[in-house]
């Protein structure tokens, strides 16, 4: 399976790098459920690529020996 270029770009970060990079996705994640309750949003599957992108960035923690 190859690697998309998003995973390579996550590996390369540092650990402080990946856990403000996760503290803004689950912002971003906040923002986007709060505006869906209120209102329907334009485009809903940004609710869902803020989850993997969350995912993501939890992964690579992990593997850097981060606790979650």
């Amino acid at each position: 399976m190859a690697k998309k270029t998003e995973d390579l770009n996550y590996a390369g970060l540092s650990k402080e790098e990946l856990e403000a990079k996760l503290g803004e996705s689950r912002d971003r994640l906040f923002q986007l459920r709060f505006q869906n309750a209120t209102a329907p949003l334009k485009n809903p599957r940004e609710i869902r690529a803020t989850r993997r992108d969350i995912a993501r960035a939890l992964t690579f923690l992990k593997q850097k020996g981060v606790p979650a």
